[in-house]
């Protein structure tokens, strides 16, 4: 079992709610971006999401684009991302997933980059943007490496795609809480709850973590009620903008009810 997956189900055990928890590299620079997900771990994310920053990040929202491009406007590079994910290992024991579009990672070398992944500490690769029938490679070489494959499933996909979806995928499944980009919402679409009703009829043993516009406390635990998880990303770049450091403690440690 990997370390989210059993991170995971420790907390379901013992009945506690999930969070997992998303920040950009190198923004606003790439020594705040570690300070930033330190905090982020030590104020009660479970796992933390990594992201890499695209200069064309279609399915995020616009708190998430305008802090990938800052941190890509200040130089920041694809190679970088993996002192940085040896930095945080290197104060937190929180298990660190990376989340980023496929394209980055194909100009990179896919086998390559999951060495370096592996080396640096990570547990493996969320990618929003790859089906499981055009990811053939990338299965290979995480099968080899043992590393997380995190791939989605939404509200549009058949049962036959979230069946072969949560087969495929190791350390939890992504259900998207609603069609559209990530960010804040007033309301959790109802959708999630038959995504993640179709996932757990297809594959019992992986976990179900629901993402896009989570963004209080009450939608965590309602997450929780019926998923392993639940994501947060926006609302945490969003704290950091505003508020910097101790901003962003507090709302983690808001929505991890701490």
């Amino acid at each position: 079992m990997s370390k989210v997956a059993e991170v995971l189900a420790a907390n379901r055990a013992e009945n506690k709610p999930s969070l997992i928890g998303y920040f950009p590299a190198g923004y606003p620079s790439l020594e705040q971006s570690l300070e930033a997900c330190v905090a982020m771990c030590e104020s009660g994310v479970d796992v933390l999401e990594l992201g890499l920053p695209y200069s064309d990040p279609v399915m995020d929202g616009p708190v998430i684009q305008a802090a990938t491009l800052e941190s890509l406007e200040h130089g920041f590079k694809i190679s970088q991302i993996f002192d940085l994910i040896r930095s945080i290992a290197s104060r937190t024991d929180t298990p660190i997933l990376v989340m980023s579009y496929y394209n980055p990672i194909l100009q990179y070398g896919i086998e390559r980059f999951a060495t370096e992944l592996k080396a640096a500490g990570a547990t493996g690769l969320i990618t929003p943007d790859l089906i499981p029938d055009e990811a053939g490679e990338w299965i290979a070489v995480s099968d080899e490496l043992n590393l997380d494959r995190v791939f989605l499933a939404t509200p549009s996909s058949s049962q036959e795609r979230i069946s072969k979806a949560a087969e495929l995928s190791r350390g939890f499944i992504y259900a998207v809480s609603t069609m559209g980009i990530t960010g804040e919402r007033k309301e959790l679409d109802s959708n999630a709850r038959s995504v993640v009703s179709k996932i757990r009829e297809a594959k019992q043993d992986i976990s179900a973590c629901v993402g896009i516009g989570i963004s209080t406390s009450d939608q965590v635990l309602a997450v929780n009620a019926y998923a392993d998880a639940a994501i947060v990303g926006s609302t945490f770049v969003k704290a950091y903008a505003e508020g910097g450091l101790d901003s962003l403690r507090a709302t983690v440690s808001a929505l991890a009810g701490n």
